[in-house]
C-alpha cells in the first residue's frame, strides 16, 4: 500500500475523550488539520490543542482520514455504513480500533471494492467475539448468521489495503504494571470502606 504525508491532510476524530485526546496531539504534532466529533465539546481543550469541533456529516465530508474512538451503544450501531460512507472523500482512509460493530462490514468491503476508500486500518472487527469459536459453529446449523459474519471478517483481512492490528495496545510492562497497582489500590480502598479510583456505573 502506498503510503502518503500527513503533513497538511485532515484528520476526523469521532470520539474526544482519553484516547481520542492523544490521537490529536499525534496529529498536530505531524502538522495535520484535525476535526472532532463529540457530543460534549470542549472549547478550551479545541484550543489547546488546535483542533476544530464539527458535526459527524461535517467531519465525513472533509477528512482524508477518520478514526473512531467512541464506546459501542445500541444507538452507534454500524455509525460507519453505507450512507456514512458514501459522505466520506473519495479514497479516504478509515482507521477503527475502537469496537467491532461501529462499521458495517459488508458496507465496508464494498468501499474498498469500489475505491471509495482507498484503505482501511482495523485493530477490531465485528463480530471478533466469534472468532475463538469458529470451529465449534461449524457444527451448529442455528447460527448461520455468525458464520456469515466470520466470512466477511475472512474476505476483509485478505485485502491488501487493509491493515489489522491484534487489539493490544495494553499489553507492555509500564501497563501491565499500572494494572496491578490500580487493582491492588482499589483493593485496598474497598476494604477500608473508601471510594475507589475509577469506579464503573452500571
Amino acid at each position: 500500500m502506498k503510503g502518503f504525508d500527513l503533513k497538511g491532510k485532515t484528520l476526523g476524530v469521532i470520539g474526544v475523550g482519553r484516547i481520542g485526546k492523544h490521537v490529536i496531539r499525534i496529529a498536530r504534532g505531524f502538522d495535520m488539520h484535525v476535526l472532532g466529533v463529540d457530543r460534549h465539546p470542549d472549547s478550551f481543550l479545541a484550543e489547546e490543542l488546535g483542533f476544530e469541533y464539527v458535526s459527524f456529516k461535517e467531519a465525513l465530508r472533509r477528512s482524508d482520514i477518520i478514526t473512531l474512538h467512541v464506546p459501542y451503544t445500541k444507538d452507534n450501531h454500524h455509525m460507519i455504513n453505507k450512507r456514512t460512507l458514501g459522505m466520506m472523500k473519495q479514497g479516504a482512509i478509515l482507521i477503527n480500533t475502537a469496537r467491532g460493530s461501529l462499521v458495517d462490514t459488508d458496507a465496508l468491503i464494498e468501499a474498498l471494492d469500489s475505491g471509495k476508500l482507498s484503505g482501511v486500518g482495523l485493530d477490531v472487527l465485528e463480530g471478533e467475539e466469534l472468532i475463538k469459536e469458529e470451529k465449534q459453529l461449524l457444527y451448529d446449523k442455528t447460527k448461520v448468521e455468525a458464520l456469515q459474519t466470520l466470512a466477511k471478517d475472512h474476505i476483509l483481512l485478505a485485502k491488501d489495503n487493509v491493515v489489522f492490528t491484534p487489539h493490544i495496545a495494553f499489553y507492555s510492562q509500564e501497563a501491565l504494571e499500572r494494572i496491578i497497582r490500580h487493582t491492588l489500590e482499589n483493593i485496598k480502598s474497598f476494604i477500608k470502606g473508601e471510594p475507589r479510583k475509577e469506579c464503573v456505573v452500571c
